[in-house]
């Protein structure tokens, strides 16, 4: 069996058990609560996949792909750990994340999610932002059952320190994505920096959190986090090719849905830089019916597809070049490696 069969016949063993002890972990740190409380528990059930709009049972396609918690928890054990004393954490993480994706649609005015109506869509805003702000304070509780998986209180409160973190960057990235809808000019500076925040921090803080659970030495860790922050850029800026250049049979939303929304991705901010013209055309607002075709030919022409394309492309060497170093090992090391090969080269 060559070592890519291998390789994924190892990632379809370990995912499965994995995901589970994921989702129970979830479910232990959501909670149900009182029968009063029960639509309150029901936006934060629906909203994580659990549920669909009748309160039944939801697909698993409902959850999302749970690639973060996932990522931590591969790379404890790849780091040499016991990876189940890294699910605290990998709950947290997975919690901040949607609490993040709760107010980002509100933030966003988006009415869907997986192809379901979003919190606020269902709820009302006002109570989808106290839903989200649930989510926040159970992403920060989760972590209190590491202990109880027998990591030390010294390692326990350096987790915290560093989730707390990752939880102002959150902020930040999502501060300077609002502030950029405001503005005619960004960047490509701006805008690397914007997606550090907004999306590699947390992919970055994974790996490392996975890494320091598993007691792994300096460099390790070190390699992994430069994993995960690599990881996080070339997943975004992947995610901005395909929202202009992306076939809608494989993607799931039409062509160039990101230039009707007039969003600032990567390929945008490279034409706002090269072309006044485009700039000017960019800012006006897109109108029902109005084709942007136009623009994305002007994009291709500035260089900006394939300014993106190097990008991903470069990021995605770097994320290969600092797994490399981290050295990982066994099983869960195979399946790491696979993930990351599926991850970085997606059409979805």
């Amino acid at each position: 069996m060559n070592a890519s069969r291998r390789s994924c016949l190892m990632l379809s063993q370990l995912a499965p058990v994995y995901l589970d002890a994921i989702e129970t972990e979830l479910r232990r740190a959501v909670g149900a609560g009182p029968a009063h409380l029960s639509e309150y528990y029901a936006m934060l059930a629906y909203h994580l996949g659990w549920q669909d709009e009748q309160g039944h049972p939801a697909p698993a396609s409902a959850r999302g792909k749970r690639l973060r918690p996932l990522l931590c928890v591969l790379s404890c054990a790849a780091a040499g750990g016991v990876w189940e004393r890294a699910l605290p954490i990998a709950a947290a993480i997975e919690l901040l994340h949607n609490f993040s994706l709760i107010h980002d649609d509100i933030q966003d005015n988006s009415p869907l999610r997986r192809g379901r109506p979003t919190v606020w869509a269902r709820w009302g805003q006002a109570q989808a932002i106290n839903a989200g702000d649930a989510m926040f304070i159970l992403a920060h509780l989760a972590p209190q059952a590491l202990l109880a998986r027998g990591v030390s209180p010294a390692d326990a409160l350096s987790t915290l320190e560093d989730f707390d973190h990752t939880c102002l960057m959150l902020t930040q990235g999502q501060y300077l994505d609002m502030s950029f809808e405001k503005r005619e000019q960004v960047s490509v500076t701006e805008y690397m920096a914007m997606i550090e925040a907004k999306t590699a921090a947390l992919i970055a803080a994974a790996t490392r959190l996975g890494a320091c659970l598993a007691r792994a030495d300096e460099k390790r860790v070190e390699s992994l986090y430069g994993y995960g922050r690599s990881l996080g850029l070339a997943f975004q800026v992947q995610d901005d090719l395909l929202g202009i250049w992306g076939d809608p049979a494989v993607t799931g939303k039409s062509a160039a849905s990101d230039l009707e929304k007039r969003k600032k991705s990567l390929p945008v901010v490279y034409g706002l830089e090269h072309s006044p013209q485009f700039a000017r055309a960019y800012a006006q607002t897109h109108q029902p019916g109005e084709s942007v075709a136009d623009l994305a030919a002007t994009l291709e022409k500035l260089g900006a597809r394939d300014y993106a394309q190097q990008k991903a492309h470069a990021l995605t060497t770097e994320a290969l070049a600092h797994l490399e170093a981290a050295a990982v090992g066994g099983e869960a090391g195979v399946a790491l490696r696979e993930l990351t090969d599926q991850l970085l080269n997606r059409h979805s």
